[in-house]
């Protein structure tokens, strides 16, 4: 018998993960590619991965694929022969690797689903191959520099908070669905103008961009990679880091160290700290930014009144 999806609970699995002595890459990638069939696809893609103990969230749709992984280290040359020789789409595919070594993820998920980024377009004709002109760090440093040109981050507001580069320009949002509806009335005036883009690793920019141009802007930009791409590109090249603050991750890590700036504050002291942690109440489980003091004294939750709730 095949297995193709988890047998275990999410909480042994999450024990089995963290008791682990094991060296694991957290790798992310993503690719715009026709899927005739995304079922099949994604059954394909379960059965290999679980074969190579990858762990981590995959979705599949009909536009194409995106992963964020966790592999042995041991089996990581297996897992890139495998994207790179199972379908001509994925040959050299950019691979990303996290900043840091920390456990990411406790379990596999390979899901199907309409899109691999939710970006509420619906109309047929929009392009999405049709992006902007990729830059790396070298010209991203000196791009920054020009006070001509507009940076807007591509990431949520929970993200920009802890971490982002100086002059960039937040979208305050919680989707990137909203921030898609915002950018072409926010930024109409600068259709002329040079505007550069970034995200985490670049996922949401090749969508954005593609928006931005079908919607009249003439000079797109965005970073290739996005920000993780863009350290390891600076580190290669012995570039400064322009980013400040910490990356924010959606797995187990949460986030990734880049500067020692802490940009940040503690959402119930109001103190520095760039500590995500979700509140502790179950009911409630508020993702927000506290210090290691205040969640000594509310218990790790967001309010004396979760902490209550969670004590009954």
């Amino acid at each position: 018998m095949r297995i193709l999806h988890n047998v275990a609970s999410k909480k042994e699995l999450k024990k089995l993960m963290l008791l682990k002595q094991e060296n694991r890459f957290t790798l992310s990638f993503y690719k715009y590619f026709n899927i005739t069939n995304p079922q099949d696809y994604r059954d394909k893609i379960y059965k290999k991965f679980y074969k190579y103990n990858v762990l981590g969230r995959v979705y599949i749709a009909e536009e194409g694929i995106n992963a964020q992984i966790s592999v042995p280290v041991k089996n990581y040359f297996f897992l890139k022969d495998f994207l790179y020789q199972s379908n001509l789409e994925l040959n050299n595919l950019r691979i990303n690797k996290s900043l840091d070594d920390k456990k990411s993820f406790w379990v596999l998920s390979v899901k199907v689903k309409k899109k691999i980024v939710q970006d509420g377009i619906t109309i047929p004709f929009f392009n999405p191959n049709n992006v902007g002109t990729y830059i790396k760090a070298k010209k991203f440093n000196l791009m920054l520099n020009d006070p001509k040109i507009i940076f807007i981050d591509m990431r949520n507001s929970y993200e920009y908070a802890i971490g982002h580069f100086k002059k960039a320009i937040e979208i305050k949002s919680t989707t990137f669905r909203e921030q898609l509806k915002k950018i072409i009335k926010l930024f109409d005036y600068a259709k002329n103008k040079k505007i550069v883009m970034y995200c985490t690793g670049g996922i949401r920019c090749e969508k954005a961009t593609a928006w931005m141009k079908f919607n009249g802007f003439k000079y797109i930009y965005h970073l290739e990679g996005g920000i993780i791409g863009y350290v390891h590109n600076a580190k290669k090249h012995g570039l400064p880091i322009l980013f400040k603050g910490k990356n924010f991750v959606f797995d187990h890590r949460m986030s990734e160290k880049i500067s020692d700036e802490i940009i940040s504050y503690c959402q119930q002291c109001n103190q520095s700290s760039d500590r995500y942690i979700n509140c502790h109440y179950d009911l409630c489980h508020l993702l927000f930014i506290q210090c290691p003091k205040c969640s000594i004294t509310f218990n790790n939750c967001c309010s004396l009144k979760c902490m209550e709730k969670m004590n009954k």
